[in-house]
């Protein structure tokens, strides 16, 4: 299933657009359901992941988000 959404995190905004499976799969961020995320902060793509990482996490307040939705979508 394809979400998108926002994220308020110390004091920046987050958009993210993701694609999660039902159940993990050898495709998916550690091989959970997340297969393909894209997270920008102030139009710049910060972390992306589309079955492989294009682009991680560019900082630790990046991560901490990702990390977020990803407990989120185990």
């Amino acid at each position: 299933m394809w979400e998108r959404g926002q994220i308020e995190f110390e004091g920046q905004t987050y958009r993210y657009w993701l694609f999660a499976f039902e159940e993990g799969s050898e495709y998916g961020i550690e091989e959970g359901r997340i297969s393909k995320l894209m997270l920008k902060r102030e139009g710049e793509i910060v972390c992306n992941y589309d079955r492989g990482w294009d682009v991680y996490p560019i900082d630790e307040e990046t991560e901490e988000v990702m990390m977020g939705l990803f407990f989120q979508y185990q």
